[in-house]
């Protein structure tokens, strides 16, 4: 990334420690978009796809 000179990194589907690994050695800016974590079985996208179950046993009907 360095090399090619981007303006901006941003990083999805690594795990926090890889993050901050590549975090470390970019020159431009760097965020980051989705990390994998053990709770979701490393599918970092598994809560926006099952967010809409997740809310409907949190809340009731006369929640919303």
């Amino acid at each position: 990334m360095n090399k090619e000179k981007t303006d901006l990194n941003v990083i999805v589907g690594l795990c926090v420690g890889h993050n901050s690994i590549f975090i470390e050695y970019f020159e431009a800016p760097v965020t980051t978009l989705i990390t994998k974590d053990k709770v979701l079985v490393h599918n970092p996208v598994a809560a926006l796809y099952a967010n809409a179950h997740y809310y409907k046993r949190l809340l009731t009907e006369g929640d919303i």
